[in-house]
């Protein structure tokens, strides 16, 4: 088994070598998105059960399903390729600037999922963008 085996099978799909310069075949490539995704999540972990069906819902308050919205990790935001997105929801993560996109942050989902100010204030960004 080699090492990208290896970190696919840890569940680590994006990560930085820190000596580049010793690795020239291993330069980061960008990420692309299919052209359904119109929002990206950004944020430290893949949401769980119960922040996916908070997730579901803020989607749909915003005219988007599921199927249109993919998650990202933090550190692969730079590597960003070409893309249709609409927006970029950065969720307890500092926000990168995407230009053309829709931005919205908030605490994490699992954060927000109990925080009836946070998910105001989220609502709030989100209709911002409609007027």
């Amino acid at each position: 088994m080699n090492d990208l085996q290896r970190l696919k099978e840890m569940g680590i799909t994006v990560w930085d070598i820190r000596r580049p310069e010793c690795y020239p075949d291993l330069a980061p490539q960008p990420v692309s998105l299919p052209e359904h995704c119109k929002l990206l999540l950004v944020c430290d972990a893949q949401p769980s059960e119960q922040e996916a069906w908070l997730f579901s819902k803020v989607l749909a308050s915003m005219k988007l399903s599921v199927e249109q919205a993919l998650y990202l990790p933090p550190q692969a935001v730079n590597l960003l390729g070409k893309h249709q997105l609409d927006w970029c929801w950065f969720a307890g993560t500092q926000q990168t600037d995407i230009d053309g996109v829709k931005m919205l942050t908030s605490p994490s989902l699992a954060v927000l999922d109990n925080d009836q100010l946070a998910k105001k204030q989220l609502w709030q960004q989100i209709k911002q963008y409609e007027s």
